[in-house]
């Protein structure tokens, strides 16, 4: 296995991972080749906890999110500029006491 897996991760992209991801996802993520990943598995050296379920690899989405220094999720998934911020709208809509006409 040589060469990459696509594109690297973009920092979205991570963000919809599911709770666990396999080699070649969390080997796009680091921005490596799934045979230097698998490498990296051999020797001990991966950057984040493997688990190996029957013979598969899964990478909990945690630990890869963690060890590429995300350590939140951001409260809003989309662009606060596309929504209305509550501060464009008027708090109080009705007229005061004082406002009336008389």
């Amino acid at each position: 296995m040589s060469g990459r897996s696509g594109p690297p991760l973009g920092f979205a992209e991570a963000l919809d991972l599911p709770l666990s991801v396999d080699l070649r996802t969390a080997a796009r993520a680091f921005g490596i080749c799934p045979g230097t990943a698998y490498k990296l598995i051999r020797l001990g050296a991966f950057p984040c906890p493997v688990l190996r379920l029957g013979g598969r690899y899964r990478i909990p989405t945690a630990y890869l999110l963690r060890t590429l220094g995300i350590e939140e999720r951001p409260v809003y998934a989309v662009p606060l500029e596309d929504d209305h911020a509550p501060a464009d709208q008027p708090h109080d809509t009705h007229p005061r006491a004082s406002e009336e006409p008389s």
